[in-house]
């Protein structure tokens, strides 16, 4: 689909030379402050408290960090591998990241599809799957939480939960407007002014525009010529309120609009029998005949109440997320199909045409959280909440002839309405001043009922079967308990049990199967121990933890295979074992560098489970094969998984990064890299020689230049420094089609602040 320049695109334009002309943000705080590491505070168990005080595995980025992170254009994934045993990763492109922590993730596409790790945007969970990709900017903090979060964070959490802080109203005025620019035509700009209103209100509000053009070019013209550009726009306002000493409100509405080109599948771009990409393979083209086409929209808002009642604090959550989208793509990759004869298919075999879009026409989520917590300072602290949540939501799956001019010729629906409630509490008590226990129990029920109808029946399904159903309802009681013993006063040694639960799942993609899929609860108990400390006076700053987990009946996708078909399964166990290390060292005050890391052993253990091969020829890993079993019908899984390690599970992450910084005439120069590895993945549950991920390693470089004692900034930067090019997802059904990770881009920003 042919972008519009984002040079000439107007809002972006607009809001540029508006905010500039307005001047910009707070000043940016130095990295660190002369003589030590920052202290950092996470609320990552309800709570404001230094980071090497949670017994937990837990990591914070905020500040600079983020900003550089998001100066290329980059959607969330690109946290991925930086953050210790964290992946993120999608086959839709910019509107469904799939989050994995430890392992443990959902490769499932389905717009309804659960996912073990939870999203948590200023209290309010993102439970829908392109809720999660809403933008990041005007962030106070990131923090990543490893572990089951089955306490306080009940919604879908037996892996973690990321939670994305955005930055307040405060009390004094100050804006900030930041414009990039840069390589296929790039233009990012962000802006936030915040304002007070009398001496009890204050106004904050933000805004982001990323674009980018086309830089894909298909090769045959029609019906889309050119693909991968996007204009993706969000903002936010926020305002709060202290109409008394002891009561204070905060509203937040929030809304996004993406346009642009959905994933961009290509076809038989492995070489068969490696994982290699193939001789002469050029990213920036493509020969597609399908249509590809992406449109999000999300609109959200919640109101949080808080009321101080001396000794104690009620807290209030009220949230409502709403989404549409509609993504079309060329599924095979290719175009034509081997039938059609020679030289009317390509590149390499097609055996027949895939084109096919999935959409929310509808949906709606509301949340309702109360807490109560005690707010005096001493050696008991308690938090006892009650949680409630409704979402609805319509499915519309299509499919299209690309040979016949890319019509519909297949059309189903799923409809899907799931309640749960939760009561939960937590305990933190001081047994001596150097021993501190926590622990927390939460009660959910969770209920959902789902329909689905196959209303146009496509050619390799052409039989109407009529309305399917399905409905679960589970229970579950989480907990966590952990110990803290303080070593000194900048060195804690914790270990920590946890439990977590996601609740049962439900599939019907009926345009590609005849039966709906349904998959158990599932629960996950963990065992983890840590040491945290500020050593070298404040100099260094380290977290080393090793963690082991066992899963009982996890929930996990068959994606693909010959029929195309997603099929809910449930492991019986899995197991996963590692370590985990974040450490931070100034070693001058101009010199910060960081490493962190982490390793990540998991294994699917159970020989009764099998699921459907790939169709497109690839080389299966030591198959086990069973006959079909006619009374299962096609769609019987043929190869055993059992021992193989989670998909998108890479056994090691590294990430290392680097700030050097000058005074250079009156102002500072700074240099700033930043480096990502992780190794080898699996895409499917299945292993098999193409479909196997290479290792990936990506680094970047920011050279900036600050002056006007803060207010200005003037940098030039580059993502995927060496370019390197990997497959990073596949589509097995049909052919060897992958889809790559984002190659080399550069630009330069410009920030004014006051």
């Amino acid at each position: 689909m042919p972008q519009k320049s984002p040079l000439l695109h107007p809002i972006a334009a607009a809001v540029a030379l508006t905010m500039l002309q307005a001047g910009a943000s707070a000043q940016t705080a130095p990295a660190n402050p002369p003589g030590g590491l920052n202290v950092v505070t996470v609320t990552a168990e309800r709570r404001i408290e230094n980071i090497r005080d949670v017994p937990s595995a837990v990591t914070a980025l905020s500040g600079e960090t983020l900003e550089v992170l998001n100066s290329g254009g980059q959607d969330v994934r690109q946290l991925a591998g930086r953050v210790p045993s964290l992946n993120i990763e999608s086959s839709f492109g910019r509107a469904f990241p799939r989050f994995y922590i430890r392992g443990i993730g959902n490769t499932d596409f389905d717009l309804n599809a659960s996912q073990p790790v939870s999203l948590v945007f200023d209290d309010i969970v993102q439970e829908n799957p392109i809720l999660k990709g809403f933008p990041m900017f005007d962030l106070a903090s990131i923090e990543v939480l490893n572990g089951p979060r089955g306490t306080l964070f009940g919604r879908n959490s037996p892996a973690g939960v990321v939670r994305f802080e955005s930055a307040k109203p405060g009390r004094k005025f100050e804006a900030y407007a930041l414009t990039a620019l840069g390589s296929d035509r790039m233009l990012n700009v962000e802006g936030m002014i915040n304002t007070p209103l009398g001496d009890n209100a204050a106004l904050r509000v933000s805004l982001q525009s990323q674009n980018r053009d086309d830089w894909v070019t298909n090769t045959r013209g029609r019906p889309t010529a050119e693909l991968e550009g996007y204009n993706d726009n969000a903002a936010r306002v926020q305002l709060s309120l202290a109409p008394m000493k002891n009561l204070n409100l905060l509203f937040n509405v929030h809304a996004r609009d993406l346009k642009g080109s959905a994933r961009v599948f290509r076809a038989n771009i492995i070489k068969p029998g490696t994982n290699e990409l193939v001789d002469g393979f050029d990213e920036k083209k493509v020969s597609l005949d399908g249509i590809n086409s992406q449109d999000v929209k999300t609109m959200g808002g919640s109101v949080r109440v808080r009321y101080d009642l001396g000794g104690m604090a009620l807290t209030s959550i009220t949230g409502y997320e709403s989404v549409e989208s509609f993504s079309r793509g060329d599924i095979d990759g290719g175009f034509g199909a081997v039938f059609l004869g020679a030289g009317n298919f390509g590149p390499g075999l097609i055996p027949f045409d895939a084109e096919s879009a999935d959409g929310l026409p509808k949906h709606s989520q509301f949340t309702q959280e109360f807490r109560l917590e005690s707010t005096n300072k001493g050696g008991l602290q308690w938090i006892a909440g009650l949680y409630y949540f409704d979402e609805s939501l319509n499915i519309d799956s299509f499919n299209y002839s690309s040979l016949g001019g890319n019509v519909q010729n297949g059309y189903a629906t799923q409809q899907q309405d799931n309640k749960a409630y939760a009561v939960y509490g937590t305990v933190n008590v001081d047994l001596t001043d150097s021993l501190k226990l926590r622990g927390g129990l939460r009660y959910t029920k969770d209920d959902k009922d789902f329909v689905a109808d196959r209303l146009q029946a496509p050619p390799f399904s052409p039989t109407f079967i009529g309305r399917r159903t399905a409905n679960t309802s589970a229970t579950n009681t989480s907990g966590d308990l952990s110990v803290t013993y303080a070593l000194s006063r900048t060195a804690n040694v914790y270990g920590r049990v946890a439990t977590g639960f996601r609740a049962p799942s439900i599939q019907g993609r009926l345009l590609f199967g005849d039966t709906l899929s349904v998959a158990k609860s599932e629960k996950v108990t963990s065992y983890e121990a840590g040491y945290k400390a500020d050593l070298m006076n404040r100099r260094a700053r380290v977290a080393f933890n090793v963690f082991s987990y066992d899963i009982k009946d996890q929930q996990l996708t068959a994606v693909g295979g010959a029929a195309n078909f997603n099929q809910l399964v449930n492991a019986a166990k899995t197991t996963g074992r590692g370590a985990e290390f974040d450490f931070k060292l100034l070693p001058s005050d101009n010199l910060l560098l960081g490493l962190s890391g982490s390793v990540n052993k998991t294994k699917i253990k159970d020989p009764n489970l099998f699921v459907d091969a790939c169709g497109s020829g690839c080389t299966v890993k030591d198959p086990i094969v069973r006959p079909i079993d006619p009374s299962i019908g096609k769609f019987a899984p043929t190869v055993s998984i059992n021992g193989n390690s989670l998909p998108q599970a890479p056994e090691t992450t590294l990430n290392f990064n680097a700030r050097y910084s000058m005074p250079v005439a009156g102002g500072e120069l700074y240099v700033l890299t930043d480096w990502t590895y992780r190794s080898k993945i699996n895409f499917f549950l299945y292993e098999s020689v193409e479909f196997t991920g290479k290792p990936l390693t990506e680094g970047g470089l920011r050279v900036g230049y600050t002056f006007g004692d803060g207010k200005y900034e003037a940098a030039a930067f580059v993502r995927n420094l060496t370019n390197q090019i990997r497959v990073v997802g596949g589509i097995d059904f049909n052919n060897l089609t992958g889809f790559i990770n984002e190659p080399r881009t550069f630009g330069a920003s410009f920030k004014a602040s006051f």
